[in-house]
């Protein structure tokens, strides 16, 4: 199995290869979820409930959250999420 994980950007779009690409990109749409919700209380749907959030930011941070602390959830994991993007090499392809 080929664990080669990297990022992707052409004229088509993005791709995101591997597990930790896929992580990050995880990671990132979690943030944004966490600010919407703790700026706005808008949620992004009925399965992804507040205390959901909290427990998928404990994944990457392995910190606990109490209710109330979304804003720190999302800069703790946009912190995890742009050194694990540092990390994975970028390819771009046809800029012409």
């Amino acid at each position: 199995m080929n664990n080669d994980s990297y990022i992707e950007y052409g004229q088509g779009g993005t791709t995101f290869s591997g597990p930790d690409a896929v992580n990050f990109f995880r990671a990132a749409t979690l943030v944004s979820a966490l600010r919407l919700y703790g700026e706005h209380r808008i949620g992004t749907n009925r399965h992804l409930t507040p205390t959901r959030l909290l427990q998928l930011a404990t994944e990457y941070t392995k910190k606990p959250y109490k209710r109330g602390e979304y804003l720190q959830a999302a800069a703790d994991v946009h912190t995890w999420a742009q050194t694990m993007k540092a990390a994975l090499p970028a390819i771009v392809r046809g800029t012409a």
